[in-house]
């Protein structure tokens, strides 16, 4: 059956200071609409390196507080800069903070220059792969086991205890972003929600030589060997500013990703003024909402 619709804004925290992220995230919130994002980046990687750029979970948490309703998280969470205990624990705390209403965001690490500028190791991408599916099952493991001793090849836990629980049942969902074909089928196979979007110059899908078609069919494909409905999996892509120009832009954008088959929608606003968003809102996800909505 398909899953209800859901859409959002990827707003990121990039050359932006406090005040702006918090207004844009409540902005989202009372407009309506589903979810809302963070980047995890510890430098603007769109402008220079001297633009400001908050630490993503510590953030998730300050917003998490002065938001009621909207779903929130990191899109996504580099692998590379903590370790997944560490992350899990920030994970519990936004979900406890925010009543609920994190989806947890983890993919492998990218950027370059902004490891080489921190001095965080970015292993070579097999070695990034491993030790992504490493830490998902760590990360899964410590929200649904009452203890956990894991020994992999790049993490250990002894006895690992995660008090409180987190606030969603069974656990947290966890989005994994994935766009190339081990990460595909690592996403089929772990993942609540998959993310991907097309092939875009300067970021995580640089290089990436299939289609977002290409891509859902393999990874609706990988979903039956894994023994999973892949209907019963989110899957998620978003779209850069000229996708929010018009109202008719919005709308046609969103169309074509929900027949594509993605259940999760969203847009980076950009400069779009406040009223087109909220007409957006008012009445275009609407009737998205219902012509998309599971019994039609």
């Amino acid at each position: 059956m398909p899953l209800e619709p859901r859409f959002g804004l990827f707003m990121s925290q990039a050359g932006k200071p406090w005040s702006q992220v918090l207004d844009e995230f409540v902005m989202a919130d009372e407009l309506g609409f589903d979810t809302a994002w963070l980047v995890d980046h510890l430098v603007d990687t769109d402008g220079p390196p001297e633009s400001p750029c908050l630490e993503a979970w510590t953030l998730l948490a300050a917003i998490a507080a002065r938001t009621s309703r909207i779903r929130l998280g990191v899109l996504v969470t580099s692998n590379t800069f903590r370790h997944p205990s560490l992350l899990l624990k920030e994970a519990v705390t936004v979900d406890h903070v925010s009543g609920g209403r994190l989806i947890l965001g983890m993919g492998t690490g990218w950027h370059a220059d902004e490891h080489r500028r921190y001095g965080f190791d970015l292993p070579a991408p097999s070695e990034r792969v491993d030790r992504l599916e490493e830490a998902v099952e760590i990360v899964v493991r410590l929200m649904t086991e009452p203890r956990v001793t894991f020994e992999g090849r790049h993490y250990r836990l002894d006895d690992a205890v995660c008090e409180p629980r987190p606030v969603q049942r069974p656990r947290i969902p966890v989005l994994i972003a994935a766009h190339r074909p081990r990460m595909i089928r690592l996403a089929a196979r772990l993942a609540d929600q998959w993310d991907t979007f097309p092939a875009l110059e300067g970021a995580a899908t640089d290089g990436v030589t299939s289609s977002v078609e290409e891509r859902m069919t393999a990874f609706e494909a990988a979903c039956l060997d894994a023994g999973r409905d892949p209907g019963a999996v989110r899957r998620s892509t978003w779209g850069l500013p000229p996708t929010v120009a018009s109202e008719a832009a919005y709308r046609a954008f969103v169309r074509r990703q929900l027949d594509l088959g993605f259940s999760d929608v969203t847009v980076v606003p950009g400069s779009a003024p406040v009223e087109r968003l909220r007409r957006i809102a008012e009445t275009i996800l609407p009737s998205l909402r219902e012509e998309f909505a599971p019994a039609r």
